[in-house]
């Protein structure tokens, strides 16, 4: 059986993700999207929201099952019997941090990683920019950007009348 992770913290998760997730669904048995905790971010949602708004996102396919893990991605991939770690590319830029990534865990566990490259309409895509927007209450723009799920949680944090409001 071909087991593909995605790992990421999903901090939303976008469509731009949710492209990567359609990608691997076709081409691997079972997908596991995992949020996964990233000390060195500030959270918009906590790992628990994040995982939730996973399942919602990903209640469409068969082969996919999502979760949240704390620990090391090449931990979570033996556990689960990844065959490979799927990771979606936005630009050049992201490559260098994520091809040293993949060289590391490939050398600590065996585990290849394969890079799916962004659509031309989500590769502007970035959580980081989603958050700024969302904490500064701009997030009726961002649904179109956002599954449902996640457009409905950054309205009721951050849409007008919530105690956030336009906060950053």
């Amino acid at each position: 059986m071909k087991v593909a992770l995605i790992p990421g913290s999903f901090d939303p998760f976008h469509n731009g993700h949710l492209a990567v997730v359609r990608l691997a669904a076709r081409h691997f048995d079972k997908v596991v999207v995992a949020a996964v905790r990233n000390p060195g971010k500030e959270p918009l949602f906590s790992l628990e929201d994040r995982e939730l708004m996973l399942k919602e996102c990903l209640e469409e396919f068969d082969n996919v099952t999502s979760r949240s893990f704390s620990g090391l991605v090449v931990e979570l991939a033996g556990e689960i019997r990844a065959t490979a770690i799927v990771k979606g590319l936005r630009a050049v830029s992201d490559l260098e941090n994520e091809l040293q990534m993949a060289q590391m865990n490939y050398r600590m566990s065996g585990i290849d990683t394969l890079f799916v490259p962004a659509t031309s309409s989500e590769s502007f895509l970035a959580s980081k920019y989603l958050k700024e927007f969302a904490r500064g209450g701009r997030v009726a723009e961002l649904a179109s950007m956002v599954p449902p799920p996640v457009a409905r949680r950054l309205q009721e944090i951050y849409g007008p009348g919530s105690d956030k409001e336009g906060s950053s």
